[in-house]
């Protein structure tokens, strides 16, 4: 029988040498521009400004699980030669891989408004003009973005460089504010402060993101990368995920140290952007939209490009960039964002019960499929889960299904 395991190129110890560890920085760095989106920037902020530091063990709790998945997927990648969905397809059959690609797609589809109208909000107060016009005018960026030749080394550059734009940001204003060490300490020991639970839960939702994770092996198919190069992957997916991490930590640092002391509670952009006064002084605001610039446009490009891709492979027509079916359902989900945002102004309440009702089934079912197929020697040979990736990858299957019941507990209230 023909193994599924993809062959290395060339021995481990050639390619580590071979090439720089620069060149394999791209894949964790978009799953992380994914997850770093306009709720991530608000949700750190309000966290900061409303409990200090007490809610860190939560964020570094949901960036291990994140790490965890997202390194299943990178190998995933590596060790197999068909896609995640054709080996879930070979696996339990068409109608599990349609319900990961129309599952992914939906989900993603449904907080695309949300993309397109943090990106529009932000471009339209530095410039003055309309919200609506911003919302168009990124969406016909984004479909430029899409339809050039080499879209993946666009993407991967374009996220690259606004993430560096963010991290530098919040570095240089946490530095500058001087965080209690011992209140940074006392941060990773597990409360519960009375009335934060729903932030503990929406700050667990929005830090590990299993569609985020799952599209990890896409993108390391796409870069023709092979098990010779594992070690650099796993540091470059270790590395982009832990830059997610410390870009949510230094926000709510920055929000403890500067909001919560004024009392605000982050009701408005202007009031997030006051976490940046001691860098950029009155520029605060501009700079803040800015970095909520970035953040909105590189989740509405990362978002639509691993929903497009999913259903499309979902669908039996493949994933990759280059493929005229997966460009034709990123862009609908572009579109779909934007006249979303155009329309109402907002996600509409339903659309966010949709989106709820989907991650119920989606989420957990797209975890155990990772952790079934990291566990499957066929496809996985020497690449196969530890002991030490199993318990942390059940660990944080038991969350999702305990955000899956918090969210059907919601729906029914």
């Amino acid at each position: 029988m023909k193994s599924d395991v993809r062959e290395a190129a060339v021995p481990v110890e050639n390619t580590e040498r071979r090439k720089s560890f620069l060149s394999y920085l791209g894949p964790a760095f978009i799953t992380s521009a994914l997850v770093i989106g306009p709720g991530s920037l608000t949700l750190n902020s309000k966290i900061g400004a409303l409990f200090g530091t007490r809610l860190i063990w939560v964020l570094a709790l949901a960036v291990i699980f994140m790490m965890v998945y997202t390194e299943m997927s990178t190998r995933i990648g590596l060790a197999s030669k068909a896609s995640f969905i054709e080996v879930i397809r070979n696996k339990w059959g068409r109608p599990a891989a349609l319900l990961i690609g129309i599952g992914a797609f939906l989900v993603t589809a449904s907080f695309q408004a949300g993309n397109a109208l943090g990106s529009g909000l932000a471009a339209a107060s530095i410039t003055g003009m309309s919200t609506n016009f911003w919302i168009m005018a990124v969406t016909v960026i984004g479909v430029g973005f899409l339809f050039t030749k080499q879209f993946y080394k666009l993407l991967e550059k374009l996220m690259l460089g606004l993430i560096l734009l963010m991290l530098i940001s919040f570095a240089c204003t946490v530095v500058l504010t001087r965080p209690s060490f011992k209140d940074l300490a006392a941060g990773f020991i597990p409360i519960i402060p009375e009335g934060s639970l729903p932030l503990i839960i929406a700050l667990t939702a929005t830090s590990f993101s299993i569609v985020g994770a799952c599209y990890q092996s896409y993108l390391v198919q796409e870069k023709n990368w092979v098990i010779g190069q594992l070690k650099n992957s796993q540091r470059e997916t270790y590395l982009g995920i832990f830059i997610l991490g410390l870009l949510s930590l230094m926000l709510m640092l920055s929000a403890a140290a500067i909001l919560k002391p004024k009392g605000l509670i982050v009701n408005s952009a202007s009031e997030m952007g006051a976490a940046l006064e001691p860098l950029y002084g009155n520029w605060a605001t501009f700079m803040f939209m800015l970095g909520l610039f970035g953040a909105s446009f590189s989740s509405l490009m990362g978002n639509a490009t691993i929903g497009g891709s999913i259903l499309s492979d979902g669908l039996g027509y493949g994933s990759r960039l280059t493929s005229k079916s997966v460009r034709a359902l990123i862009l609908l989900v572009m579109i779909f964002g934007s006249a979303v945002g155009i329309f109402f102004g907002s996600a509409p309440i339903a659309l966010i019960i949709f989106a709820q009702a989907i991650t119920i089934v989606i989420v957990p079912f797209i975890a155990i499929a990772i952790l079934s197929v990291a566990n499957d020697e066929k496809t996985m040979g020497p690449l196969k889960n530890t002991l030490l990736k199993n318990v942390i990858g059940f660990a944080g299957l038991i969350v999702l299904i305990l955000l899956a019941i918090n969210n059907v507990v919601s729906l029914f209230k």
